[in-house]
């Protein structure tokens, strides 16, 4: 009998988006192990997470579930895989939802390479009511701050552009389950997934 969702799609959609057991786990709000049981075939995420794990993998609902993702136009438009360009000279942030070329003050931009956050540039995320409060313990210095906070989403992306002398935090509306990214101007762009999601409870019904 097939199953709903494979061992294969999860571990290749995995890979793919370049994400750890551990990060995949961290997005849809179970354990690493829970994880590596799906991808060993030693059991199936319930039903509940197929949608909070299509957006940490970057595709459909249809796609997780039949393991066909169209590599098309549409998904080189998917946001949860858009770019950002610093300017070294003047911080000026450019967005975009792929690669592309870029210049600033006379400088040819690459785009950056989000690292996973951890100790020095650890990203705290909470919800406070219909938002996520965002936070760094991080230095807002002349010289070493974060220059900007953003959240994406396959739905879209806002960014909160930040200066020496602010909080490192910034608040957004929750939408769909996505990404934080934070830039430090001295060590990089740095990105957490956001957390997963409460569903409301619902009461027992009655067999």
């Amino acid at each position: 009998m097939a199953t709903y969702l494979t061992s294969e799609t999860i571990k290749t959609l995995r890979e793919q988006r370049g994400l750890t057991q551990r990060a995949l786990a961290d997005a849809v709000g179970v354990t690493d192990k829970a994880v590596s049981k799906w991808e060993s075939g030693r059991g199936l995420p319930d039903i509940s997470l197929v949608e909070p794990l299509s957006a940490a993998l970057g595709v459909s609902v249809a796609e997780l579930l039949t393991g066909d993702v169209r590599q098309n136009a549409n998904r080189a438009g998917n946001l949860m895989r858009s770019k950002f360009y610093v300017c070294p000279i003047c911080g000026n942030v450019v967005y975009a939802l792929g690669e592309g070329s870029f210049s600033c003050c006379g400088v040819q931009l690459v785009p950056c390479e989000a690292e996973e956050a951890c100790d020095g540039h650890a990203v705290s995320v909470e919800r406070v009511e219909d938002e996520w409060h965002v936070t760094l313990d991080h230095p807002m210095q002349k010289d070493h701050f974060i220059s900007f906070i953003a959240y994406v989403t396959m739905d879209g992306a806002v960014l909160k552009k930040l200066y020496p002398g602010q909080e490192a935090a910034a608040r957004f509306r929750i939408g769909a389950s996505g990404v934080i990214y934070a830039y430090c101007n001295r060590h990089g762009l740095v990105r957490v997934h956001t957390p997963r999601r409460e569903r409301p409870a619902h009461g027992n019904i009655p067999g």
